[in-house]
């Protein structure tokens, strides 16, 4: 599943390619209703961990989450027909991005819009160091695991599997163990350091050093000691860590 970095460099990347056009809003699948959209100006993309927010001028926010298997592509030849499988199709004076296979496709009134933003913990991309004390307390308060609480987004919003493995790592962390509030704000800080590389990058960037290694995350062994890395569920997710190196 997508995680925060990606969510944001697609919020970042259409915005500055549509933000403030009318544009021509599409859905060649035939599973959305373009017309409260389709020649309204766009005025801002934003992402709140996992979650998309189109704000568009004269109509309620459109919502999407990427789920598994969403995805965006991205065309500068606006003559070239969409597949059929795009659900949305937002097309400016120069480029059009094309959706496919979604889980949330949606409008999103305003009080729909407050109520998903209020169940949604803080994001590393989004209040950085300054969110460090309620992103500290909401993960030592947690009653589940630390591997499970990160990946809860009422507690933290934007963590995946990928990051979790790799962020625990750097931790020293294992993630079958509670942490209390000075490991979590250690924690919290290594997200707002790494996560904007992954913006950035495109993808999990754990060591800026080696920005395409992991330190554990689907490897058989720890990139930093050598030590076969262990695997088991927790939070209903497979983790990766080593022996040697998370406490």
């Amino acid at each position: 599943m997508p995680e925060a970095h990606s969510l944001h460099r697609h919020a970042r990347d259409q915005r500055a390619a549509l933000a403030g056009q009318v544009l021509a809003v599409s859905s060649p699948q035939g599973r959305f209703d373009p017309a409260p959209y389709d020649g309204h100006r766009l005025l801002d993309v934003q992402a709140y961990g996992k979650h998309l927010l189109h704000s568009f001028e004269g109509a309620p926010d459109l919502h999407v989450h990427l789920g598994l298997k969403g995805v965006f592509l991205r065309t500068d030849d606006l003559s070239l027909p969409p597949l059929r499988s795009t659900r949305l199709r937002l097309a400016g004076e120069r480029e059009a991005f094309s959706l496919i296979a979604p889980s949330v496709c949606e409008p999103l009134p305003e009080p729909a819009r407050d109520a998903l933003l209020a169940s949604l913990g803080p994001d590393p991309l989004r209040v950085g160091a300054a969110g460090r004390e309620e992103a500290a307390r909401r993960l030592a308060s947690a009653r589940a695991a630390v591997g499970a609480a990160v990946l809860d987004q009422s507690v933290w919003a934007g963590i995946g599997n990928a990051w979790r493995a790799e962020l625990l790592f750097l931790a020293g962390i294992d993630p079958a163990r509670r942490v209390d509030v000075e490991e979590a704000g250690r924690l919290w800080d290594l997200a707002v350091r790494l996560l904007p590389l992954g913006v950035d990058a495109g993808q999990v960037v754990s060591d800026p050093a080696a920005p395409d290694e992991r330190w554990v995350y689907k490897r058989s062994t720890c990139r930093r000691c050598g030590a076969p890395v262990a695997s088991r569920s927790v939070g209903g997710r497979t983790a990766w860590t080593c022996p040697r190196e998370q406490r």
